[in-house]
């Protein structure tokens, strides 16, 4: 199914809170999704399953430990979206020692939107790399080289980001993105868990007479 990017990030803003992210991390994985997806890649796929791999778990599970060192969770796989936002915040750490590790991140793919707006605040490309992978970017094209099935790897063991990098083969961004219906309908279900349930006095405002009888 082909969408607006508009679509898949607003599909992806509630399916992220349906799935108990706080409205900010939920926020930032609806516009990393947007992104990716705007380079080709099954962006709203790969979130689907995500957020059902993590469903309702305590986020400091998932959490780096420390920030210093090769960064790992406690639960033994770490969460792209939390990676990515503390990456986000440690953007002068990247610049000034050049690389920063990570071991057994979920869904690795998801972590490319959170270099990019690294790269944005240090104004130099930013590199993200696991096995079988090459992705850099300067925050608005980005270059990619590797299989098709590692892209999509559901684990990486070990995920490097380095910078300065080098962009050659660059991707321009299209204005819309795809997801498989199947995948379109996962998200769905997350993100009706955030709507109110239905009360006796909004069934009653509903379409229809309700107790009325104009006839």
């Amino acid at each position: 199914m082909n969408h607006s990017l508009n679509e898949i990030e607003a599909m992806c803003k509630r399916a992220a809170r349906g799935a108990g992210l706080p409205w900010g991390l939920a926020e930032e994985a609806a516009k990393g999704t947007r992104w990716i997806s705007s380079f080709g890649f099954p962006g709203a796929e790969l979130l689907a399953a995500l957020l059902e791999m993590n469903d309702r778990l305590p986020p400091a599970d998932l959490a780096p430990l420390a920030l210093k060192g090769v960064w790992s969770a406690p639960s033994g796989r770490m969460s792209p979206l939390i990676a990515g936002a503390a990456l986000s915040d440690c953007a002068v750490q990247l610049m000034d020692a050049g690389r920063i590790e990570m071991e057994r991140v979920c869904v690795p793919l998801l972590l490319v939107p959170f270099a990019a707006g690294a790269a944005l605040r240090l104004e130099t490309p930013v590199a993200v790399e696991w096995a079988g992978v090459y992705l850099a970017t300067d925050g608005r094209q980005l270059c990619a080289r590797g299989a098709p099935d590692a892209y999509t790897a559901m684990l990486a063991d070990k995920v490097a980001f380095t910078t300065p990098a080098e962009m050659t083969d660059r991707r321009e961004p299209v204005l819309r993105g795809s997801a498989p219906a199947e995948a379109w309908d996962r998200l769905g279900v997350l993100a009706h868990r955030t709507y109110a349930p239905a009360t006796e006095a909004s069934r009653l405002r509903g379409a229809g007479a309700g107790l009325s009888d104009n006839d």
